[in-house]
């Protein structure tokens, strides 16, 4: 069944009116709306979505108990429904319940490829993002750094905005991207060697131990609630004195947290713990606002780590 339709003309006219008293904050209607769709069609993953999206926001504006287990067991039916989780059903409800959510390839797939033609627009334009640079630039500053690393990956690669800002000092350049959109923009920049679409921890697997001189992760662990595997991975993959650079938001608590734009922040006791674990030296871990949201910035850190052993020989 299509995510845009539930199959029944009746039901998607009132998920579609419930979407509209939902944006008009009335949720109480939307509520019933959506309820009224489920009843005609009750296998329909985006109305349980939207029921608990609108139970989420009548716990919010009463403080009620039964709202909130209302809005989680939509969720929950919803996930059920949907075990690709393309609809990031698993997200509403991690952010509801506290825990910090793992956020599915096929959420994030269908998420990037509707938002890759306006993504550098509205990333860099409308958010001030400015991830690359300041990688960039904290490689530059980093001393007895080579002036070009032999192989470079780009950890979700995106449309090649970190991929341009180092091509100077790359090598041999490879990106990875779960989103074919954004690949396809990518690829048109002509700054990579090699692209493949997947997810991170598949393409680490197949990379050769010892074999990548810098990886690279701008804006991306924002949307991984565990780093332990993926730095693991890049621990193996990475030659001794080979360095990892990325960028993630960042708290004062401790462990990793499920904010309410839907991303995901990490503290830094929890990045230094995670790091000592796989012998990655931390060698950067400053302060920096990669993007802004409603004009604010949004607290991050630049993090440079080098895995332990001689330093990496320049190319």
């Amino acid at each position: 069944m299509s995510q845009h339709s539930s199959g029944d003309l009746l039901a998607d006219r009132r998920y579609v009116y419930a979407e509209g008293c939902l944006a008009e904050g009335d949720a109480a209607a939307a509520a019933e709306m959506a309820e009224q769709a489920i009843e005609r069609a009750p296998r329909y993953a985006p109305a349980w979505l939207l029921l608990g999206r609108a139970r989420e926001c009548l716990h919010a504006a009463t403080g009620e108990p039964a709202h909130r287990d209302a809005a989680l067991a939509a969720f929950e039916t919803a996930r059920g429904l949907d075990p690709e989780d393309r609809i990031g059903a698993g997200l509403h409800r991690a952010r509801l319940d506290g825990s910090a959510a793992a956020l599915s390839p096929a959420y994030l797939r269908a998420l990037f490829d509707g938002y890759a033609h306006r993504f550098e627009r509205h990333l860099v334009e409308g958010l001030g993002y400015c991830g690359p640079d300041l990688l960039r630039t904290a490689l530059d500053a980093l001393p007895g750094a080579p002036a070009r690393f032999d192989r470079v990956l780009d950890l979700g690669c995106g449309t090649g905005l970190m991929g341009a800002a180092l091509r100077d000092r790359a090598g041999h350049l490879a990106g990875v991207d779960l989103s074919p959109a954004m690949l396809r923009l990518a690829r048109a920049k002509g700054c990579y060697d090699r692209l493949s679409e997947g997810d991170l921890a598949a393409f680490l697997a197949a990379e050769p131990a010892a074999s990548a001189d810098l990886c690279v992760a701008a804006d991306v662990f924002i949307y991984c609630a565990d780093l332990a595997p993926i730095l693991a991975d890049l621990a193996r993959v990475l030659r001794p004195g080979g360095l990892a650079a990325f960028t993630v938001q960042s708290h004062d608590g401790a462990g990793a947290v499920l904010g309410a734009d839907g991303r995901i922040a990490h503290a830094d006791s929890y990045l230094l713990a995670v790091a000592e674990a796989e012998d990655l030296a931390v060698v950067v871990l400053s302060p920096a606002a990669v993007r802004r949201e409603r004009g604010e910035a949004v607290p991050g850190r630049v993090v440079l780590l080098r895995k332990n052993g001689s330093r990496t020989s320049a190319g």
